[in-house]
């Protein structure tokens, strides 16, 4: 394949990773005429559709995935080298971005980066919070962190927290007024906060566990959402039973202000990991970051 089709193979590289025309030619300081140009003629020399488009949306094709899978991270290695080249001996640059779900962002990513960026104040890191599941590497992403059976059995994995468990809480007042439950379905009857599933829509189901058996209870309530301090200060205030990480209500439990629920049934997960295709070990950056988080993370919990 022609080399001279390198601008265009990194114009579709930034098109796929922002899914957007219009935000690749900001990044790139171009005008969407001429991002679109590159792309039509990277297009035409393969001989393959890459993006399928309408006037709302974009997506990549299977051929544009596959592109996208074996040229991104050689391209974006090749990229890497040329800013090392520039660094000063024993310098680290470069830049690494993150998928990260809001729950772990005070536990592994607040406390991480200021040490990181202290050692490697010349690596650019770009962190995007959500709770969706994301492809990283379609989406351009150099790792994410999740929850150990939330990853993908080809990953890489690397661990950043100890284990813990997640517990149903409440105020003393709540339970005052409305009872104890005492098994898993005696949830069924109480007031309870519930969140949707990114993927699917649908609402959580608890998932409790005692022993060998698993329950997953799907619990009701008059509030939805996904925004955990809303849910602890409104449980606090009475309203009903959560769902919660429990070192995120360590504090509130600590003082009094909730109490476990069904304890004996809380699950225990192997905790925080950092993960990511094995062919990005080659990133320096990366293994920089692994370095700093597996150090600082381990301790915040």
């Amino acid at each position: 394949m022609k080399t001279n089709l390198l601008p265009q193979l990194q114009t579709f590289l930034v098109v796929a990773r922002l899914r957007s025309f219009s935000a690749a030619a900001r990044e790139l300081g171009v005008s969407p005429a001429a991002v679109s140009q590159s792309v039509r003629q990277l297009e035409d020399q393969l001989r393959v559709v890459l993006f399928t488009r309408t006037t709302r949306s974009m997506a990549l094709t299977e051929a544009g995935r596959r592109l996208l899978e074996g040229a991104g991270p050689g391209l974006g290695q090749a990229l890497a080298s040329l800013q090392e080249v520039s660094a000063q001996p024993g310098e680290a640059v470069g830049r690494l971005k993150l998928t990260v779900p809001e729950i772990a962002v005070p536990y592994v990513i607040a406390p991480v980066l200021p040490a990181f960026r202290g050692r490697h104040p010349r690596v650019e890191v770009e962190v995007v919070v959500e709770n969706r599941f994301v492809d990283i590497v379609v989406e351009g992403y150099d790792a994410g962190v999740r929850l150990h059976e939330a990853i993908e059995r080809d990953m890489v994995q690397v661990r950043l927290t100890d284990a813990f468990r997640f517990v149903v809480v409440a105020a003393p007042s709540y339970l005052a007024k409305h009872g104890t439950p005492r098994r898993p379905e005696d949830l069924l009857r109480h007031e309870c906060f519930t969140i949707r599933v990114p993927s699917s829509g649908a609402l959580y189901a608890w998932e409790l566990e005692r022993g060998k058996r698993n329950w997953r209870v799907p619990v009701r309530g008059g509030i939805v959402t996904n925004h955990r301090e809303l849910t602890q200060a409104l449980v606090e205030q009475g309203l009903g039973l959560a769902y919660a990480f429990e070192p995120a209500v360590k504090e509130a439990l600590h003082t009094g202000r909730l109490v476990r629920v069904l304890e004996e049934y809380a699950p225990s997960v192997p905790g925080f990991f950092l993960y990511f295709p094995s062919r990005a070990q080659r990133s320096g950056p990366l293994r920089l970051f692994i370095e700093v988080a597996k150090e600082v993370a381990a301790k915040t919990m």
